[in-house]
């Protein structure tokens, strides 16, 4: 048995309901913690009445002013009702780490589509152990534990990064290990 070091305490339901130690990127009340990924001005997405943000038509994405690295994510989704289109082009979005790794967004519910791209896939690389998505128009949950690619100092990579996926508390990512960047093509 030993009693040092102690660990810190951090308070579950803190600020917002988030940990007390954490990082609250938005809070429904404004986007000053994102910026345009295209030229790092002030994101243009809209605030909704519900306190969620979403696109803004031909604005392109957004992202945090932040940079992270190792990190725990907590994100809520939903696709958009009405249903339109199929495929991979309905309720289609992405959560990119370090720019590189895309974890899916899909609106998945009676939408078929590669298994590599679909909802809570890590894109191309990964199929999921599950689809565990709720109904259109429902607030999804990822959980997302990542752990960024360590590398020398000529650049050559030491540590793969790896990353675990928890889709509305169902385990669909196991402690992956990322074998590269997740591009569209390629």
């Amino acid at each position: 048995e030993f009693y040092e070091p102690k660990v810190p305490v951090v308070n579950p339901t803190g600020q917002n309901g988030a940990p007390s130690d954490a990082i609250v990127l938005f809070d429904g009340s404004d986007l000053d913690n994102w910026i345009s990924s295209i030229d790092s001005t002030a994101a243009k997405w809209h605030l909704t009445n519900d306190g969620s943000m979403t696109v803004k038509d031909k604005t392109g994405d957004i992202q945090t002013k932040q940079n992270f690295g190792d990190i725990q994510l907590h994100i809520e989704w939903k696709s958009p009702l009405p249903v339109q289109e199929e495929g991979q082009h309905r309720g289609n979005s992405g959560i990119f780490l370090n720019g590189m790794y895309e974890v899916q967004v899909l609106d998945q519910n009676d939408n078929p589509t590669y298994v590599n791209g679909q909802v809570a896939s890590i894109y191309k690389q990964h199929v999921p152990l599950a689809m565990a998505s709720v109904p259109t128009g429902d607030w999804n949950t990822y959980d997302i534990i990542y752990h960024a690619p360590e590398f020398n100092n000529e650049g050559g990579k030491t540590k793969s990064g790896d990353i675990t996926v928890i889709h509305n508390g169902v385990l669909v990512q196991d402690h992956i290990e990322l074998k590269g960047t997740t591009p569209y093509i390629g």
